[in-house]
C-alpha cells in the first residue's frame, strides 16, 4: 500500500511540475522594437543574433543572446554623426529584460536607460 502512495505522489509531483514549466518560457527577442522613423530609436534584433537600429541619429550594430528574459548585447558599434536635439541613449545599452511587449534597455550599470515598445509584425 504504501508504496502504491509513494508512485501516486511521484506521478502527482512530476505533473505539477510539468504544468508549472509550461508557463515559464519567455518571449522570443527576436523582431522590431521602437519606432522606424527619423529622430526614433530603435532596434532590429535577428534570429541569427545580428542587431540592426539606430538612436535616432547614429546607425547601430552588435550582436546578442539571449537568457529567459535577459538580453545581452556585445560591445555596439555605431557612427558618429552630431544630431541636434537627439537622446541617442540606446547606444549605451548593454542588456535588457523583456516584459510583454516591452524591451526595457539597460546601461553599463545594470540600471534601465530606456524601453521600446515591440512594432506589430505586417
Amino acid at each position: 500500500m504504501r508504496i502504491r502512495i509513494a508512485a501516486l505522489l511521484g506521478v502527482l509531483a512530476l505533473t505539477l511540475s510539468a504544468c508549472g514549466g509550461a508557463n515559464t518560457k519567455a518571449a522570443d527577442a527576436s523582431g522590431d522594437w521602437g519606432v522606424d522613423q527619423r529622430g526614433e530609436p530603435n532596434l532590429h534584433l535577428a534570429k541569427d543574433g545580428k542587431v540592426s537600429g539606430s538612436d535616432g541619429c547614429n546607425r547601430l550594430m552588435s550582436t546578442w543572446k539571449q537568457d529567459g528574459d535577459q538580453v545581452k548585447f556585445t560591445v555596439v558599434a555605431g557612427t558618429l554623426m552630431a544630431c541636434e536635439g537627439v537622446d541617442t541613449w540606446l547606444s549605451a545599452m548593454q542588456g535588457a529584460t523583456i516584459d510583454g511587449d516591452l524591451l526595457i534597455i539597460k546601461g553599463p550599470d545594470g540600471k534601465k536607460i530606456g524601453e521600446l515598445k515591440r512594432r506589430a509584425t505586417d
